[in-house]
């Protein structure tokens, strides 16, 4: 069985029960993205846990360095691990094991207390949770061909897009309300102590189980794609002769369409800075601009749903006018906006700023997943989103990186916004000079590896 024939079997047979569970996995795996790494646990390490830290380099400084040494154990693995999920057949199986990984990663965060001994604790359980994380999402985003056809592959990635935007939504509220809101020793509607950060660890775990509880369906929904030799030569290459594969099949998609490469090395850098975005935006909320813990969450709740309604909003002029120049569009406001937050104080102006910035964060993730559908010739879409995940993994350290090194230069955690707006203007640049798909036809589908 080929790959075209055994990829719309599946999808074929898949039904609306399929893709609400596959969908299930992303509302689930919010309580990684909003909770642990963007709004509450990096958050808590920074201003709490780090805030005594003693030494020349400050917690946020660490903290970059951390998920961007996340980015580059995810950079080295990846395309393999990618290659070999799918040479393998065991997608499934892979993406339950990296998912309880990570759900057992955020439970033991549970144990680093409010003490700045704990902090090298706390940063190592992020950054392995975060490169288990973005591993789990390879073998996450290559099932979207086993509940989709090629009539409804965008419907249905919107819909897990969508599911992930609503569900850091809901659980946010939930935290807010059930364990930090509030001022005193007691906090949220809870009253849960605040004791060597107790109300926030309570969190961690809270975030685990959600995780656990939403990511069960498509582990048990999802049938497992039947093996093929798509990529002749990648079930049986070791560690290192599956990098010789994988350079092979570049090799051969630059022969055959080279805007298809460009566009991939541009969305990998763009998408870095956009992930940068939500990464470290509630760590500057609070120690520039003057938000409280607490509020934190507020901004984080209001920063998701303008970026869905974005995304929405944005997809009726991706369809007239073509996703590039809604990323390019977007990606330029988001440069604007950055520039005002380097120079702008206090907590309203960061309100009204952080929100225009963040409204154009999901039209441009949209629009880019758009972009490569409309290039990927009929029949080979798994084998051009594959690469997609594989270059967006492999440069995911540039944002973290970038924004440590440039808070340790001018010792202000101010400062790290450039390195966010570096990352998203180079994306942009390597984009401009790249032919928008709706000008020009599909090249014709070939097997990359010429087999």
């Amino acid at each position: 069985m080929t790959e075209v024939s055994a990829a719309a079997t599946v999808g074929q047979a898949a039904g609306r029960g399929h893709v609400v569970a596959w969908g299930f996995w992303d509302w689930g795996s919010s309580a990684f993205n909003a909770v642990i790494l963007t709004f509450v646990f990096s958050v808590y390490l920074t201003d709490k846990v780090g805030d005594d830290l003693p030494g020349g380099v400050s917690a946020s400084a660490w903290l970059g360095w951390a998920v961007g040494i996340a980015g580059l154990i995810v950079a080295l693995t990846a395309p393999v691990s990618g290659q070999h999920f799918d040479a393998q057949a065991k997608r499934k199986r892979s993406l339950g094991a990296l998912t309880a990984l990570t759900i057992v990663t955020m439970a033991l965060m549970f144990f680093v207390h409010d003490d700045y001994h704990d902090l090298w604790l706390g940063l190592v359980l992020l950054a392995f949770g975060s490169a288990c994380f973005e591993l789990a999402g390879v073998p996450y985003n290559a099932m979207l061909r086993q509940v989709s056809t090629p009539a409804t592959v965008g419907r249905v990635s919107g819909f897990g897009w969508a599911m992930g935007y609503f569900g850091g939504i809901f659980l946010l509220l939930i935290c807010y309300f059930g364990f930090i809101s509030g001022e005193g020793d007691n906090r949220g509607l809870l009253g849960v102590p605040t004791d060597a950060g107790l109300n926030i660890r309570l969190v961690t775990v809270l975030a685990a189980v959600w995780f656990a509880a939403f990511a069960l369906p498509v582990l048990f929904a999802v049938p497992e794609l039947p093996r093929t030799d798509a990529d002749p030569g990648a079930a049986s290459a070791g560690f290192f002769g599956s990098y010789r594969v994988l350079w092979r099949d570049l090799r051969a998609l630059w022969l055959i369409d080279r805007r298809t490469v460009t566009f991939l090395a541009a969305s990998a850098i763009f998408r870095d800075g956009l992930a940068g975005v939500f990464t470290f935006g509630a760590v500057l909320a609070v120690r520039v601009y003057g938000i409280a813990d607490s509020d934190v969450l507020l901004f984080g709740i209001a920063a998701n749903v303008v970026a869905a309604l974005g995304a929405v909003v944005a997809g009726r002029f991706d369809d007239r006018g073509g996703p590039k120049v809604v990323i390019v569009v977007s990606l330029s406001a988001m440069l604007i906006c950055g520039l005002a937050l380097l120079v702008v104080s206090g907590p309203l102006l960061f309100w009204i700023f952080g929100l225009l910035l963040t409204v154009f964060v999901g039209p441009a993730q949209a629009a880019a997943r758009s972009f490569l559908a409309r290039l990927a010739p009929p029949g080979r879409e798994g084998q051009f989103f594959g690469l997609y995940t594989t270059t967006g993994r492999a440069v995911s350290f540039l944002a973290p990186t970038l924004f440590g090194l440039f808070v340790w230069l001018f010792d202000a955690d101010r400062a790290g916004i450039v390195g966010l707006l570096v990352v998203l203007a180079v994306g942009l640049a390597v984009l401009l000079p790249v032919r928008s798909p709706d000008r020009a036809d599909p090249v014709a589908g070939q097997p990359l590896a010429g087999g």
